[in-house]
């Protein structure tokens, strides 16, 4: 959705105006029967609620994703920062390993310490997937809650309707 909510609502406002314009100009016509006069004025009447109702209830659709793309966008530079915190941690792992094959005095210490950083970058390699798991399970929630929070009130709003 690239239109700006305001936009879309203003949009759907000059729609209304447009066609309660229109129904105005048919009732106040002398040439249309009273009974059709009635009925114009009962389905203006009858527009306008809906239009209100409709009008606040887009507003609080808009405004749920607003806060949902807001919490999506914060999630996103969240999951980044872990993503180059990780990087920077194996990066550093890696120089240490360096430094230590740069002291090893024979090629056995070589091995040695060369298996050793592998064991530990694999048990590194899977606390670091858990916590990508669980920061994006984290993320995708937060994302998730203001539509989850519109949709449990549009139903408690329908609910009370009938």
């Amino acid at each position: 959705m690239n239109e700006n909510p305001k936009v879309a609502t203003e949009k759907a406002r000059d729609s209304y105006r447009k066609t309660a314009a229109q129904f105005e100009e048919l009732v106040g016509d002398p040439q249309v029967p009273e009974a059709m006069r009635a009925l114009v004025e009962k389905n203006i009447t009858q527009t306008r609620e809906l239009y209100e109702r409709s009008k606040n209830a887009l507003e609080a659709v808009l405004e749920s994703w607003e806060r949902s793309f807001d919490a999506a966008g914060q999630g996103a530079v969240a999951l980044n920062r872990k993503v180059i915190d990780i990087a920077q941690r194996n990066i550093n792992f890696s120089f240490d390993l360096a430094k230590s094959l740069a002291g090893a005095k024979n090629l056995a210490e070589a091995m040695e310490l060369q298996a050793a950083h592998w064991r530990k970058q694999l048990d590194a390699l899977t606390t670091q997937a858990e916590e990508v798991r669980a920061l994006s399970t984290k993320v995708t929630a937060a994302a998730a809650e203001p539509i989850k929070a519109q949709m449990t009130r549009g139903m408690d709003e329908l609910n009370k309707a009938t």
